[in-house]
């Protein structure tokens, strides 16, 4: 048995390797946590033993994750979305679990499974997985599509759900005479605790975070943070309801304050870093040996329940108005099985049979590794199953085309966003034609109703490109702010029009150099140019002349924004994004007397080849910016050094190691 230490480091090095392994294939950090607790279980290496601790440890996974759920919670946001909520998605959430009780109920007269049996498959069997379709839906910017939407719809209230099944199905674990009976005292105690909690919490928690607040220490709001969720989570354990109601009720009542957004962001390491715990230990509990035993039962319970809930979407899309392709988009999505499906199941895992257990188990794994290649190809099953999706696509083709063919040396605008907004306002009020593709429908069919010249298109398609007349146009603009749909569209630009000058929109300079290697005329980032204008005002502002200060602004957008690049990072700084260790950033160095560096010249340091580069050298209180390579540097000089925060550790260790 593996101590504390050890079994910690253990899961720390697997889920760190699994990670990693998925990542580069592209696909969701869930799947692989759920490989290495397969791989490193009790029934396969046996490197981490199933333990009760373990187990519980995990639990506040899901404790946080529904903390986030709760704090995302929006009544305004229900509203808008009700067709698709409590229209698709309750229609889906509630026959399914009735198909599976009708189905149990067949089932039972030839051998005995229980109808709580049932009632639990179903409600395991009607989650779908958020975060692995919410990452692909982001990655292929159809989130506002018309079968995204629905997704959304349909995924919301099935995170809503879990709330009342999570009183449920524990109440369903007691014995059959005694099930009324349990199933409403935990209402009852649901009931009572939650308008308890809702009424009179409001109050006390918006006041208390305030209090907090104004002490102006960070670890001690979020210590209040942990305090208030799970010490929500432990009085409705208490109350012999489960810790993931209470946590829930803990985000809603903080979702209500000012300091949601603060909240969410402190909050989220916690939830990662468990719920990754979590699905390692779901992962643990699988069998191998069961599974390849029944692996004919497996592969049924697998296609079977996949096909049946893909049907059953498709089928009430289509009765809440989807066109054929887009129903069949939304039934593929989210045919497969979801995060909250293993909390059900771990929850309600003593009313199945063990070997029941394990197959139903292998079957939700293996179809959450499905789910990414149905979201690729759900595009081609609808047109290869739905005849009218050829026409449509034809039809969209068709409009572009007839929107760009009126104009001649017009500027195509990637995304009608508001920066592409702003900028057909401009083109307009000079007389330049233009031709902005957006996906999102409500803002095209708003727009266009207004004037605009704007038309649904997807501008990282090749043919819709030829259809927005690329050859014609004078310029392309990508509006929006995504690298990776970017990089394609430029791919295709250059491809079709080598010549055609394409302006980029970007957040920062973290994919700067991409852009403009993969052929990005102008790459504008949006950081930059604020940071440009800020002190172009301050400037004219303090008496500097406007051309001087016009020639400052053209010097560094011609440098690329050379000498913006980077900056000093602070304790305060949020990490904003995945690899934002790849960010360059400044960093100050001073030479002491005995560094390696004291008496020898820049060039032949190499810092260069670290990936660090010297930005200026101070000397006796004065700083040289852009040093030459024979700079000689003496003691107490001070040397600003911009690149990676790699690059800038092994740059100092080069330059002040003995």
């Amino acid at each position: 048995m593996p101590t504390a230490l050890e079994l910690t480091l253990l899961l720390l090095a697997a889920a760190v390797l699994g990670v990693v392994a998925f990542r580069l294939l592209n696909l969701p950090p869930m799947l692989g946590y759920l490989a290495v607790g397969i791989l490193i279980g009790p029934n396969a290496l046996g490197l981490v033993p199933d333990t009760k601790e373990a187990r519980y440890l995990a639990e506040f996974g899901v404790v946080f994750l529904m903390f986030s759920i709760g704090l995302e919670f929006s009544l305004p946001k229900l509203k808008t979305m009700r067709s698709a909520v409590f229209g698709l998605g309750m229609g889906q959430v509630m026959l399914t679990i009735a198909a599976v009780l009708a189905g149990g109920w067949v089932i039972g007269w030839f051998r005995p499974l229980p109808l709580s049996a049932a009632f639990l498959l179903g409600a395991t069997l009607a989650m779908s997985s958020t975060a692995i379709l919410m990452k692909l839906l982001a990655d292929r910017l159809e989130l506002e599509a018309e079968h995204g939407r629905r997704m959304v719809g349909v995924l919301l209230f099935q995170d809503l759900a879990v709330v009342p099944l999570l009183v449920v199905i524990p109440a369903l674990g007691a014995q059959a005479e005694d099930l009324v009976e349990s199933l409403a005292w935990a209402t009852l105690k649901a009931a009572l605790l939650l308008t308890l909690l809702l009424v009179g919490g409001r109050w006390v928690v918006r006041r208390w975070l305030h209090l907090v607040a104004r002490r102006r220490a960070h670890e001690l709001f979020v210590l209040n943070v942990l305090l208030i969720a799970l010490g929500l989570a432990w009085l409705t354990e208490h109350a012999g309801l489960s810790l993931a109601l209470g946590s829930f009720v803990a985000g809603m009542l903080i979702a209500e304050t000012e300091y949601r957004h603060q909240v969410e962001e402190d909050i989220k390491p916690f939830r990662d870093v468990l719920l990754g715990l979590f699905f390692i230990t779901i992962g643990m509990l699988l069998d191998v040996n069961v599974v390849v035993e029944h692996f004919g039962w497996v592969m049924l319970a697998l296609i079977g329940p996949v096909a049946f809930k893909c049907l059953l979407i498709v089928g009430l899309a289509r009765v809440f108005g989807a066109t054929p392709g887009t129903a069949i988009r939304t039934g593929l999505g989210l045919a497969t099985a979801g995060e909250f499906g293993f909390v059900l199941l771990a929850q309600g895992a003593p009313m199945l049979d063990p070997t029941l257990h394990q197959i139903v188990l292998a079957a939700m794994l293996l179809s959450m590794l499905a789910a990414p290649f149905l979201i690729q190809y759900s595009d081609r099953i609808a047109m290869r199953f739905v005849a009218s999706e050829w026409m449509q696509r034809a039809l969209e083709l068709h409009s572009i085309a007839a929107r760009s063919m009126a104009v001649e040396k017009h500027v195509i605008i990637a995304g009608y966003g508001r920066s592409g907004q702003h900028l057909a306002r401009m083109l307009g009020d000079e007389d330049i034609g233009y031709v902005a593709l957006d996906l999102d429908p409500d803002r095209v069919r708003e727009a266009a109703a207004a004037g605009d010249s704007v038309v649904y298109g997807d501008a990282a398609r090749r043919e819709t490109l030829i259809a927005a007349g690329l050859a014609r146009a004078s310029a392309l603009v990508i509006s929006y702010n995504d690298a990776h749909s970017a990089l394609k569209v430029l791919h295709f630009a250059h491809e079709l029009s080598p010549t055609l000058p394409v302006i980029v929109r970007t957040q920062d300079d973290a994919d700067l150099d991409r852009l403009l290697k993969a052929g990005a005329t102008e790459v504008v980032p949006e950081v930059f140019e604020g940071s440009l204008m800020l002190g172009s005002h301050a400037l004219v502002l303090l008496g500097v002349p406007l051309s001087r200060v016009v020639r400052r602004v053209q010097k560094a957008r011609d440098s690329r924004y050379r000498f913006l690049r980077g900056y000093f990072h602070g304790a305060d700084d949020r990490v904003e994004f995945e690899d934002d260790e790849a960010h360059a950033r400044l960093h100050s160095v001073a030479l002491e007397k005995d560094a390696a560096a004291v008496g020898r010249s820049l060039g032949e340091l190499g810092l260069a080849e670290l990936g660090a580069e010297v930005t200026a050298v101070r000397r006796r209180g004065i700083r040289g910016a852009d040093p030459t390579a024979d700079l000689v540097l003496k003691v107490g000089d001070v040397l600003v050094l911009r690149g990676s925060q790699e690059a800038l550790e092994l740059a100092e260790l080069r330059l002040s190691e003995k």
